[in-house]
Order: C-alpha cells, then sequence, then structure tokens
C-alpha cells in the first residue's frame, strides 16, 4: 500500500509531461499539415537529386576491380 504513495504522484507527473510534450508540439506547429507528408512520395522529383548525393565519378577501367 506504501508503494501507491509514490507510484501515483509518479504517475501523475508522467502524464503531466506528457501533456505538456503535447501542447509544446500543438504550439510549435507540428500538427498543421498532417496530409502533405504523405503526398510527398507521389509527387515527381522536380528539383533533382537528393543532397548529399553524388553520381560515381568516372574512372578508367582498369581501376574497376569488378572488370578486371
Amino acid at each position: 500500500m506504501t508503494v501507491l504513495y509514490v507510484l501515483v504522484p509518479l504517475a501523475l507527473a508522467l502524464a503531466a509531461l506528457a501533456v505538456a510534450g503535447f501542447r509544446w508540439a500543438v504550439r510549435d506547429g507540428q500538427f498543421d499539415d498532417v496530409e502533405t507528408p504523405a503526398l510527398r512520395i507521389l509527387l515527381d522529383d522536380i528539383e533533382g537529386p537528393a543532397r548529399g548525393y553524388e553520381p560515381p565519378s568516372s574512372t578508367s577501367a582498369s581501376s574497376d576491380p569488378v572488370s578486371s
């Protein structure tokens, strides 16, 4: 029974943290547009390749370990 004196306030504190985190996310605009990210995969990539992508450099065939 004495463990309830620890667990109930702990559960209430965790619930308060969850509510505070949710309110912060709503005020920060995390839930403003929930449909566009799901549809973004269907759109063509007009801007070019993704950031950080480097096409393979054209090297001579002698340095290619697969062709030898």
